[in-house]
């Protein structure tokens, strides 16, 4: 039993490593050196240190002292030592390891992809894990656990645009506001493509008279399978065709062309799907 724990833990901190070392070296070896402002706790202990050359990982710990506290109840014991370990690790893969790396002292504009996509790919490693790296990480989680259906990448967003617009305030840089809100959205996005899946697509649901017409239709074009489902209109109260169908953004395009030309009264909605898993997808 001691054993399982212990690898536990040691895969729980490879983990939080590697998530530091990623978002170590976007802010460090890409952000710092370009003058970006950034977001989060992150953000202002990287204001900190470009006025006063405070460690980024030691402000981020102070900081979260008072946030985690107030947010204990909410997320829950597991989750918060959780976090109180990947915030210690990621904190030292910031101040002793991403310095080791070295200094990105190019063009603008490919320091802040960078810096978006090694954020991003971090801070999605250590969510995944189940934890976090505190800060504004806890209140999302905690906004989250009261509204579980909002994108986790969304609230992260406009929370972390507050904090990169108070960073281009005080660089007094308007190139660099736009800079950090350009980061902002590639870390935001890289995030929400790990961890929704990057099967996001589309969802189609048709109503109509011609249910097995339309499926064979999607079939041919798109060979993409179908469900259909029986319904009532409730307002002519006759019997209609409900077609169910998963597909993704290029496909949708197709499938509602030709469901149009094939069925012109045929209703169709058309709604984005978070991940989809199964046949033609990812497989669990």
């Amino acid at each position: 039993m001691k054993i399982t724990i212990y690898k536990q833990w040691i895969r729980d901190a490879g983990v939080d490593m590697a998530g530091g070392l990623f978002v170590g070296i976007g802010l460090y070896n890409f952000a710092a050196n370009a003058d970006f402002p950034m977001a989060g706790f992150s953000g202002i202990a990287l204001i900190l240190y470009r006025l006063f050359h405070i460690p980024m990982g030691i402000s981020v710990i102070v900081m979260n002292v008072p946030v985690a506290l107030f947010c204990y109840r909410l997320l829950g014991r597991s989750f918060f030592l959780n976090s109180v370990r990947s915030l210690a690790i990621s904190s030292f893969m910031m101040d002793y390891v991403a310095p080791l790396f070295p200094v990105y002292d190019g063009e603008q504009i490919l320091a802040a992809i960078c810096t978006g996509l090694f954020s991003g790919l971090g801070y999605a490693i250590i969510f995944m894990n189940g934890s976090s790296t505190g800060g504004i990480d806890f209140i999302t989680m905690a906004i989250r656990a009261k509204r579980p259906h909002l994108s986790l990448g969304k609230i992260i967003f406009v929370l972390d645009c507050v904090v990169v617009l108070l960073g281009g305030l005080i660089l007094k840089d308007m190139d660099a506001f736009i800079y950090g809100i350009l980061i902002t959205y590639i870390m935001t996005t890289v995030m929400d493509k790990i961890l929704c899946g990057p099967d996001k697509g589309k969802t189609a649901m048709i109503i109509t008279q011609k249910g097995l017409s339309i499926a064979g239709i999607i079939d041919h074009y798109t060979d993409r399978g179908s469900t259909i489902l029986k319904g009532i209109g409730s307002y002519s109260g006759k019997e209609k065709d409900v077609v169910l169908c998963a597909c993704t953004n290029k496909q949708m395009y197709v499938i509602r062309k030709m469901v149009k030309k094939a069925d012109p009264h045929a209703f169709i909605v058309i709604m984005d799907s978070s991940e989809a898993v199964g046949e033609g997808f990812q497989t669990e």
